[in-house]
């Protein structure tokens, strides 16, 4: 066997991250002497297993994200698919003809692959979530960074008008008009720098938390795309291959049927072997029938996951083979799928995450301490006249100011009714109950990586027994067909063993397909990729015949209305229309 090309050294890494990772739980802390334990007597005592170090120490208290541990999703579309890129987000067809069916594109679990990454619009946005959260991020370190604002309310701002006074005033002054026309301009610059805000550090450690938590939420991401890639198209190949054996037993149904209807014309079978056939013959049909529209399913569900053009379905191009072999022991993929999963780094980054809340919120009852610079500049021109032509009172103004403020604003809330200490022991509790979560999502990976590994186990053993099964029972149908001819048995006996024939292949089918499941499913939980593939076999353009079968072509059947096809008497005893 030849390993895949994609395999990565994570069972190299491995062994020296938990090496490395004992070490130094034994210099932080002493380590009681190893308890020797009797399993029996006269059994030499088994030494006791050294203590497991915990994930702080083995990946750190704010763990980074490693994009190394998995192969980066592609970015453009290769030639041959080029025509398959992705239609506009906010395309919408209005028209039948829009999403008619023009072209069936085959492809491979590679093409599935490659389309899945550039054009699954899930995976962009789960990238456009990384970026929001790195600009939040930036956001949060700007705090260090003086903040410098420019005011200019009066830019400028023009006062005019004119006031009238009667002839006789209680004050005695003449009557007359009173002009106004003033300009007046002023623009202040302001500078405030934190010099002490207890608040700002834990805020940018929160922000770098989310950041790290967004980028393992893409490989996520991207490891459940592929996985799910794969699964449509595992589900799209053994509904190819159901219809292939809806198919093929549809064949065998009209030939047993041909045969019975010329045995009972030449006397020597009853009615019965004719309705036997025929009913047989209906059962394959309607394992056709479910092979067609499984395949219909899975064709347009891989198509909206790959998010191909309106007018374009996808089918298999490779028949359902086994992959290859998984390499690692259930052992080494347990501990790989420990040191690989981002769903344990995200853990760790939500107690720290909330370990930053809890200082922020204590944080915003300590001393703040800002240093605060003000320019403020203004120039006023204008002119006032008062009972103009006499002797009232004229007068014109032109003036400039520049005022220039520096100083420290003092900021400490003395008491809040223990809101602050509230807030901080709520936090704490946060974090803490994120270490019970940690021990879920760990021994749920366990379940996920011993589950699909069993499977995995299960799978390979039917398909051993289902390949026999067929073998065994294509060999009884031929027999028995023989048997029919030469008068020996009856029509029940070939259509029990083409009914188990039929069955047999579909779950030899369902077995490749399970297995390779399984197998997907290991490269998800554990990121690795460790597979030995199986020797491609050289097979031909077309499927091989069975020997002695008959080619009869298997014509379409007419789709009769459900109001026809359900009246109690069947849709042959109604008039054509009805």
């Amino acid at each position: 066997m030849r390993r895949h090309p994609l395999l990565l050294a994570a069972l190299v890494v491995l062994p020296s991250v938990c090496v490395e990772a004992r070490p130094s739980r034994a210099e932080s802390t002493p380590t009681p002497a190893p308890i020797p334990t009797q399993t029996a007597a006269g059994d030499a005592p088994i030494p006791a297993l050294p203590p497991i170090p915990l994930a702080p120490e083995v990946k750190g208290s704010r763990p980074r994200s490693n994009p190394a541990v998995l192969a980066p999703a592609a970015r453009e579309l290769p030639a041959g698919l080029r025509d398959l890129s992705a239609p506009d987000p906010l395309a919408l067809p209005i028209r039948p003809s829009q999403v008619r069916i023009r072209e069936l594109r085959p492809l491979g679990l590679a093409d599935v692959e490659t389309l899945v990454e550039v054009n699954n619009p899930q995976l962009k946005a789960i990238a456009s979530q990384v970026e929001q959260a790195q600009s939040a991020l930036r956001a949060q370190i700007a705090l260090w960074y003086p903040t410098i604002q420019l005011n200019a309310n009066n830019l400028p701002t023009y006062s005019g008008g004119e006031q009238f006074s009667s002839a006789f005033t209680g004050t005695g002054q003449p009557a007359g008009n009173t002009i106004t026309s003033i300009w007046r301009m002023q623009a202040v610059l302001q500078a405030s720098w934190g010099l002490i805000n207890p608040t700002r550090t834990p805020q940018i450690a929160e922000a770098r938390d989310l950041f790290e938590q967004a980028k393992n939420q893409y490989l996520i991401g991207l490891r459940d795309l592929r996985l799910q890639a794969a699964l449509a198209f595992f589900d799209l190949q053994v509904s190819d291959e159901t219809v292939r054996i809806g198919q093929e037993s549809v064949r065998s149904s009209l030939v047993s049927l041909r045969d019975a209807k010329a045995r009972f014309q030449a006397g020597v079978a009853t009615k019965l072997e004719v309705l036997e056939a025929e009913t047989q013959l209906a059962r394959d049909q309607q394992v056709l029938t479910q092979g067609l529209a499984d395949q219909a399913t899975a064709r347009r569900t891989l198509a909206a996951l790959l998010d191909l053009p309106q007018d374009i379905t996808p089918t298999s191009k490779e028949p359902s083979r086994v992959v290859g072999t998984w390499l690692p022991s259930l052992q080494e993929s347990i501990i790989a799928a420990y040191a690989f999963r981002e769903e344990l780094d995200n853990v760790l980054l939500d107690i720290s995450i909330a370990n930053s809340r809890a200082n922020t919120a204590l944080g915003a009852s300590q001393p703040f301490l800002n240093i605060a610079y003000s320019l403020t500049g203004g120039r006023t021109r204008g002119f006032q006249f008062s009972n103009p032509g006499t002797s009232g009172v004229n007068f014109s103004n032109e003036s400039w100011s520049v005022d220039n403020t520096v100083g420290l604003n003092f900021n400490w809330t003395l008491f809040d009714g223990g809101a602050a200490r509230a807030n901080y022991r709520r936090q704490k509790q946060v974090a803490e109950q994120n270490t019970y979560q940690f021990a879920q999502q760990r021994d749920s990976i366990r379940n996920d990586v011993e589950r699909s590994f069993y499977e995995l186990e299960k799978n390979n053993r039917n398909i051993t027994t289902t390949s026999r099964e067929v073998i065994s029972t294509r060999e009884s149908l031929r027999l028995a067909r023989l048997r029919f001819q030469a008068g020996v048995t009856t029509q029940r006996e070939v259509v029990d063993t083409q009914r188990d024939l039929t069955q047999a292949e579909v779950r030899w089918s369902t077995a490749i397909s399970d297995y390779n499941k399984a197998l997907a499913q290991l490269r998800r939980f554990t990121g690795l990729d460790q597979i030995g593939l199986c020797q491609r076999p050289d097979l031909p353009a077309t499927s091989p015949r069975t020997a002695g079968s008959a080619d009869i072509p298997v014509e379409p059947q007419p789709l009769v209305p459900a109001c026809r096809a359900g009246s109690p008497t069947g849709p042959a005893s109604l008039p054509p229309g009805s």
